[in-house]
């Protein structure tokens, strides 16, 4: 049985409920003869992957959804394995390249150029074309970076790359020069309700209108987050009527208690105590990214308005310093020891200006 995000993930690009002008425009593109590369970026959860299947489908038709799973094996220069999981149909491919670290221009060099070399097998295909859809796109090394960026230049007759990111502020510019770039924003409150409502009209019962608007409130902006908490309250409470509880994720009440510990106390013991839990926080493989905004917003909340904004320059600061680092873990615990000095001086000059 599978999770409703999945079971009504739109199929069509006519099926999907909001951003309507961004659906018309790649309906036209892939009606045209020249199909561009593309860059699809915007927040999680706000629809990315189902546009791109959408758009591939669009452009192949139903035979994009006739998907095997392989298990490719890569040999790095200092002949390492790597195993990478490869999604493909006879039209397009479908790689993580991350997944590899720091050789994943090693899968990027030998897939595409693999892929590139060879003509398009299915005559009965609209395009003469296959498709390399890229996940984590601004996860990529430089080095793959600038592999990628040649294969675009040199196979462009028998290949179109679709890369699929959070931001493009890791993305060299050459590459972003040579996609047509795709923002999918988050949706607003009243297209997730519109979605809510139609995932419950295709199930057959009524969602009361406080809480569809609890549950788009709650989600964030996040589609993914608001049709799983959907179907978790309907297994909790079928009628959904009443005060809804939309419980925390585990990991989103520990960065919680992390940052109550940055506020209660700030000594180097508290240091140890917090770089402890940030660790447990990583090898249960939250992205350190997240780490540090849940528990930047949970500090700003609780700290006085004097330094709310020092602590968040400094939350971006060190998210910077982190995305072009190698250990993560240095990087927040600076952070830390960073906010505990602010608000040690902050509550000793207060202090001080009370004694006076």
């Amino acid at each position: 049985m599978s999770l409703w995000v999945d079971k009504f993930r739109p199929k069509t690009l006519d099926d999907l409920h909001y951003h309507q002008s961004l659906s018309t425009r790649l309906k036209s593109l892939a009606a045209s003869a020249d199909f561009p590369h593309m860059l699809f970026y915007g927040p999680s959860g706000a629809g990315k992957k189902t546009r791109i299947s959408c758009t591939l489908r669009q452009l192949f038709g139903s035979g994009v959804e006739k998907l095997k799973i392989d298990q490719r094996v890569f040999i790095s220069p200092s002949k390492r394995k790597l195993e990478i999981n490869v999604v493909q149909s006879n039209f397009h491919i479908e790689i993580t390249p991350s997944e590899a670290g720091n050789y994943d221009r090693v899968v990027i060099q030998d897939l595409l150029k693999e892929i590139a070399q060879t003509q398009q097998v299915d005559l009965n295909a609209k395009h003469r074309f296959k498709v390399v859809v890229i996940n984590e796109a601004d996860s990529l090394s430089r080095d793959a970076q600038a592999a990628l960026r040649r294969t675009m230049e040199k196979y462009m007759s028998n290949m179109r790359i679709i890369l699929c990111a959070n931001s493009t502020s890791r993305l060299i510019a050459p590459i972003k020069s040579r996609c047509l770039l795709m923002r999918v924003a988050a949706p607003n409150p009243e297209e997730m309700q519109i979605v809510l409502e139609h995932v419950a009209k295709k199930l057959k019962f009524d969602l009361p209108e406080e809480a569809s608007q609890q549950i788009a409130e709650d989600s964030g902006g996040n589609m993914r987050k608001a049709l799983l908490v959907f179907e978790a309250l309907k297994m909790q409470s079928p009628d959904l009527s009443g005060s809804l509880n939309i419980a925390k994720p585990d990991w989103e009440t520990y960065c919680h208690k992390v940052a109550d510990l940055i506020v209660q106390e700030q000594s180097p013991a508290r240091v140890l105590e917090v770089r402890a839990k940030l660790y447990e926080l990583l090898t249960h493989c939250i992205p350190p990214t997240i780490i540090l905004k849940t528990i930047a917003e949970r500090v700003v909340e609780r700290v006085d308005e004097a330094i709310k904004a020092d602590v968040m320059h400094w939350a971006a600061f060190y998210e910077t310093r982190m995305r072009l680092g190698n250990k993560k873990i240095y990087h927040l615990e600076a952070w830390v020891v960073k906010v505990m000095s602010l608000y040690k001086h902050f509550m000793y000059n207060f202090d001080m200006a009370d004694f006076e």
